[in-house]
């Protein structure tokens, strides 16, 4: 008797207004605006793309060396280089449009107003699906305290992205925090559309023979296999504190990780330092999630959210 033949699973998601037709997006500063990896995959598989941070005005970054590898994972002191807002829209977006994709525009700045203008370009561009706005920045003009690890300055920020623009804003929340949950509320507070999880942790390597910093920055972001368990407990966390759809991220390597943010409370999940081992690694995890749905007979990837089973 032949076999039945199994239906393909809905690996569809609707985040915060925004159409992924699965929920495996990029991390912000891991795949370029990308064009860098159109000849490796086939963008129009991705569920989208966020984008790597676009200030203002150009930034330069930190000099050289600006990573180093560290036992599961890697730090990085890039110093959010970037050619600005208007190359952005000028020569990085229009590639972008050619493709049937979400496209997230990761946001940063140094005070307020750099935030506010970068949103204000931004709205109702043609191909931009909405705003990561990275939080993980110091306010130069506030003595250099860090705009996610104060709650009212992460307020005042949040609110002010949300009235300059009408496109869906997703805070991209710092893990450098004594409280997660406080974080996610005040960024539902300020009127968020969404919450993406986690950004890097701060780390450090030093060279014990010249006994200098590996990092010319001296510290750096930690990201890779080595933050997962820690990203996905704050997803859990933030998945109970609030009603706002998540995009989970820290260390996914494989389906089967990506699949534990799910579980944990996110909508969708963001891949970024596997990009570097593997260009490839973003089609293997939707290929891999969509294999486990149909081996667990599940139709929707939808019905995994949050359903990790706590007694």
């Amino acid at each position: 008797m032949p076999s039945k033949k199994k239906t393909k699973p809905d690996l569809s998601v609707d985040f915060a207004g925004i159409r992924l037709k699965n929920p495996v997006l990029t991390a912000s500063g891991t795949f370029g605006y990308g064009e860098e990896f159109a000849d490796i995959i086939d963008l129009n598989r991705l569920g989208g793309v966020i984008v790597k941070g676009i200030s203002l005005k150009p930034i330069t970054g930190n000099p050289p060396p600006r990573i180093w590898e560290t036992p599961s994972g890697m730090l990085n002191a890039i110093g959010l280089e970037n050619p600005g807002v208007d190359v952005f829209l000028r020569d990085k977006l229009p590639f972008l449009r050619n493709y049937d994709i979400a496209v997230l525009v990761n946001i940063f700045g140094y005070c307020l107003e750099d935030y506010v203008g970068v949103a204000e370009r931004l709205d109702g561009v043609p191909g931009v699906s909405g705003l990561e706005v990275n939080i993980s920045c110091p306010n130069v003009k506030a003595g250099g305290i860090v705009f996610g690890t104060d709650l009212k300055a992460a307020f005042e920020l949040l609110s002010a992205v949300r009235k300059a623009t009408r496109l869906p804003v997703i805070a991209k929340l710092s893990p450098n925090v004594t409280d997660i949950t406080a974080f996610a509320r005040t960024a539902r507070d300020a009127g968020c559309d969404g919450l993406s999880l986690i950004n890097t942790l701060l780390g450090m390597a030093i060279d014990i023979r010249s006994r200098r910093p590996r990092l010319a920055n001296c510290t750096g972001g930690l990201s890779g296999p080595a933050i997962r368990p820690v990203a996905v407990r704050m997803v859990w966390q933030a998945a109970k504190a609030v009603d706002l759809p998540l995009i989970g991220m820290g260390g996914i390597m494989t389906h089967e990780d990506a699949l534990e943010f799910i579980l944990a409370g996110a909508s969708a999940v963001a891949v970024g330092t596997a990009n570097f081992v593997n260009p490839r690694a973003t089609l293997d995890i939707i290929g891999g999630m969509e294999a486990f749905l149909v081996q667990e007979g599940i139709g929707s990837v939808r019905e995994l959210v949050g359903k990790v089973c706590v007694a």
